[in-house]
């Protein structure tokens, strides 16, 4: 098959091309291609034959005779089939013809027919060739054969006439030896790339004849495939064609592509005549414009007079420095104006031709829609410079502005302007109670209600998470910024709907002024949220302005953050016991370890100095293992020292930190099997708000401590947002109530119903309760008034150390 194909489209391509008269006939009479000579020598056009249309010309004796011929027309020792045809001429009148009948050997139903008026000769040197060489030895187009590697099988007599090669000089040889070296190499690519494809090539090649003399051929080559598929020959036609003919047929191709690129380009081409002043558009330039062929004409000013305003200065300036010579190319990007009133976005190049003084006498270019380029652009700049979420400046932008804030500052004498740092109080709760999706809503709400509070010069602005930023320009005061601060407080004391919830929130903002003499913006910035997170230790919805003292704090934390890394490293810490009081008969029931800091130059360093700066840091793991640890241990040695039912318990505070750990009850398990402890003995506290932050995740975590039979507290009952009712939830087996309700036990009503309603919702829980901060023996009584089993406080015993606590445990508190 694909022997058959290669052949068939070179004879075809043969057929047309050769001044011979040739036709290919089926065997069914259809006739497939003939060629000019053949048409004009039979007196009939393409249209007469098409199809069958031959038979109609042909006397039909000599056509039923021509088809029996084509049935049995294969080649023997007397030759091919010849035989006499009449054809119906003008006013009736036949022509005698004389038609030699070949079947073509790669396909049993096609013929070349070739009519003549004269004798055929025939020999037995075109006889060796075969059929194919038959038709070869009398075209006037040169006809190579070679193999698979480019070896010289055949030429033709036309080949030995235009070259001045002999056939016996280059049977064998490469068509090399005809030096073809001087076409471009664009040419050769395409015809190694055609040929390795099995396709066939089409191209002007130059050549060099025997003597020398450049000549140059319109050359087709195909490949020749065996039944296998694989290439096992090439042939080659070629046409020759004088130096003039040549520079026509390059020019005529020259002229077609130059009207295909601006017909089919999808840029749009222009061509200046600088002499004239006018300007030739393509179709294509204009439609790029929405017009139609006439609505331009060919002024250069009606183009100019488009480009938009802001651009046109800038064009007009890259155009001239062009045309002047200063630039090797002009190119632009501008906005011009659509029909439709819209501009668009056009990227025009160009190149002047000069005269012998170098003017430029005419510039021709292209014009490129870039529209979609920019709009893509301007999207990505917006999206490197904004918070994808809410859609407001990101980081990088406020930095931007923020420095141009401070370099007006030190142009202008007066400019004011503030930065204001804002964080969300409680987010977090909202995130992990209503889910990502509602704390995302309420980020852009957040966004939204800040922007009303602006005026168009100021900037606000998302770091990320939870955190906002506000660029205050040109104010006069301080003041400005605290009344813009208390704007954005009481704007956020209305409820967001979300997802069909009320939603309340407030923010703790910090503020920095530039009076303090900035350069760098980061120092700003950095100066306001130091202020933010004074304005959070206040408490809930404060703002707070930046001063010298609190960046000598922040150097101070900072200092003590480090210095509290190298403790944990060496572990220079110590624990300290306060005993828990059973009210009923002042035995000690228990103690709650606490840790202290030695530091050492600075001495003991208090828990509430270092705790929340080890949460903040995530060094409480660490710490918080060492206590559980030594806690264990401590309290595993007491309970040698003496039986006692119920036994002797640990508290050990828990941090939120080491609860969203989830090695912890692994690491307690651990810790329970290697100290020998029974969980029972264990009771860990955790503080109200850890479980209103982490509400699912806590009641999972509490679960599985419980199954461990450790017991669990609520510390600091009271201080928080939860209730008794909301705690029924967990599994929880004690309630410590707040210190600084016991302190106002007995000066303070309501604060005594407060504790009242706390010990009487706990024990209806099945929850026993401790008080917290027992320093004297009315508070003493009262809560034993009020049926609560268990105190702490300086009343019985500060906290103490190891010896004393076991001193303690020997004394008349034991029992």
């Amino acid at each position: 098959m694909g022997l058959r194909k290669g052949i068939a489209k070179s004879i075809h391509a043969f057929v047309e091309a050769s001044p011979d008269p040739l036709a290919v006939l089926r065997d069914d009479g259809v006739l497939e291609v003939a060629n000019r000579t053949f048409l004009a020598l039979i007196g009939m056009n393409a249209k007469e034959v098409r199809g069958s249309g031959l038979s109609q010309r042909v006397h039909a004796e000599d056509w039923s005779r021509l088809l029996e011929a084509m049935a049995g027309s294969e080649e023997s020792a007397g030759g091919l089939p010849v035989l006499s045809c009449r054809v119906a001429g003008e006013g009736e009148t036949w022509r005698d013809f004389q038609v030699l009948v070949l079947r073509l050997p790669f396909e049993s139903h096609a013929h070349v027919i070739f009519p003549y008026q004269s004798r055929v000769p025939s020999g037995g040197a075109l006889a060796s060739h075969g059929p194919f060489a038959r038709i070869a030895e009398q075209s006037g187009e040169m006809v190579i054969i070679t193999d698979r590697a480019g070896t010289i099988l055949y030429v033709n007599p036309a080949f030995e006439r235009i070259t001045g090669y002999s056939r016996e000089e280059v049977i064998g040889q490469s068509p090399g030896l005809l030096k073809p070296g001087q076409n471009p190499p664009e040419l050769f690519r395409a015809f190694w790339q055609a040929l390795s494809s099995g396709q066939t090539f089409h191209g002007m090649v130059a050549c060099h004849k025997k003597d020398g003399t450049l000549y140059y051929e319109e050359k087709t080559v195909s490949p020749v495939f065996d039944g296998s598929g694989a290439v096992t020959h090439f042939v080659s036609t070629g046409k020759g064609l004088s130096e003039r003919m040549r520079a026509e047929e390059e020019l005529r191709a020259s002229e077609e592509r130059y009207a295909l690129a601006a017909e089919g380009a999808n840029d749009g081409l222009w061509d200046w005549d600088l002499r004239m002043d006018r300007v030739f558009y393509s179709p294509r330039w204009k439609a790029m414009l929405g017009g139609e062929e006439e609505d331009m004409s060919n002024s250069p000013e009606d183009w100019l007079h488009r480009i938009h305003p802001d651009d046109q200065l800038a064009f007009k300036a890259r155009l001239e420095a062009h045309l002047r010579g200063d630039t090797p190319h002009f190119e632009h990007e501008h906005r011009i104006l659509h029909r439709d009133g819209r501009y668009r976005w056009m990227l025009t190049r160009g190149l002047a031709v000069r005269d012998g003084e170098g003017k430029a006498y005419r510039m021709a270019g292209s014009q490129t829609d870039i529209t979609e380029r920019k709009v893509a652009e301007e999207r990505l700049l917006f999206d490197a410079m904004h918070d994808t979420l809410t859609g407001l400046p990101n980081r990088a932008l406020f930095m931007d502005r923020l420095g141009q804030a401070i370099a007006r500052a030190q142009r202008r004498e007066g400019y004011a302007f503030a930065v204001l740092f804002l964080d969300l109080d409680r987010f977090k709760v909202v995130n992990d109670s209503l889910g990502h999706m509602v704390g995302d809503r309420l980020l852009v709400e957040m966004a939204r209600r800040l922007a009303t509070c602006l005026r168009p010069a100021d900037t606000v602005a998302r770091l990320g998470g939870d955190e906002f930023v506000v660029l205050l320009e040109d104010i006069r005061t301080a003041t400005d910024a605290t009344l813009f601060a208390d704007r954005i407080q009481k704007g956020l004391k209305a409820p967001f709907s979300l997802e069909g919830r009320e939603v309340y929130t407030a923010a703790s903002i910090g503020i920095a002024l530039s009076a303090t003499g900035y350069e760098h913006a980061e120092d700003l910035l950095r100066d306001a949220d130091i202020a933010m997170y004074r304005a959070k230790s206040m408490g809930k919805a404060r703002s707070a302005v930046f001063d010298r003292a609190m960046h000598s704090s922040a150097m101070a934390l900072l200092e003590l953050e480090t210095e509290l890394r190298r403790a944990v490293e060496r572990m220079d810490f110590r624990m300290v016991y306060q005993p828990i009081v059973s009210l009923e008969n002042r035995r000690i029931v228990g103690f709650e370890a606490l840790i202290r800091w030695q530091h050492p130059t600075k001495g003991d360093i208090p828990p509430t100095k270092f705790i929340p700066l080890a949460e903040e840091t995530g060094l409480i793991v660490p710490v918080g293992q060492w206590i559980l640890r030594e806690s264990c241990r401590q309290l595993r040695a007491w309970q040698g020292l003496a039986r006692r039912s119920p036994p002797l318990y640990m508290s050990v505070n828990l941090s939120g930190i080491q609860l969203l750990q989830p090695e912890l009850i692994m690491q307690i398990d651990l810790l329970l099997r290697e100290t020998g402890l029974d969980g029972r003995t264990l009771k860990l506290e955790i503080t109200e708000s850890v479980i209103m932050e982490h509400a699912q995740y806590a009641l999972d975590m509490l679960k599985q401590l419980k199954a461990q039979n450790i017991k669990l507290a609520i510390d600091d009952f009271g201080t928080g947002y939860s209730s008794m009712s909301y705690l029924r939830r967990y599994p929880i087996d004690t309630v410590k109530v707040d210190q600084s309700f016991v302190a106002r036990i007995t000066s303070d009503e309501e604060n005594l119903e407060i504790v009242r309603s706390i010990v009487t919702m706990a024990h209806n829980l099945k929850m026993d309760v401790v008080a917290e901060g027992v320093e004297t023996k009315g508070q003493l009584d009262k809560l034993r008034t009020l049926s609560c089993e268990y105190g702490q406080g300086y009343y019985f015993s500060r906290p103490v150390e190891r010896d004393a606590a076991e001193a303690l445990l020997l004394s008349k508190w034991s029992g």
